[in-house]
């Protein structure tokens, strides 16, 4: 199940009443806009006991093209490693 920016402001609003929509959903969008730029900066962002984000250099190399059999050089470049926390994969894994 994936969840998108509406209903978590919609979930925060129900659970938060005293909060405004517009300022949750302003919450929401800085700190995508925030980890978002860090990520950029190569910067680790972590939420403590929930999970991290870091960028890992991918060094360029040779693949192979499945369809045509063909060799392509890919040029080095970064990705986003995502961990969970201990404590989360726990209560993820709980059974109910």
């Amino acid at each position: 199940m994936s969840s998108k920016k509406s209903d978590l402001i919609n979930i925060l609003s129900n659970n938060y009443p005293n909060f405004l929509k517009k300022d949750l959903k302003k919450i929401i969008e800085i700190f995508i806009a925030e980890t978002k730029n860090s990520l950029k900066r190569h910067e680790r962002v972590e939420l403590r006991d929930v999970f991290s984000l870091e960028t890992k250099l991918r060094k360029s190399r040779f693949a192979r093209n499945p369809k045509t059999n063909e060799r392509v050089f890919i040029n080095k470049k970064y990705s986003i490693i995502f961990k969970s926390s201990k404590m989360w994969k726990k209560k993820v894994n709980e059974k109910i």
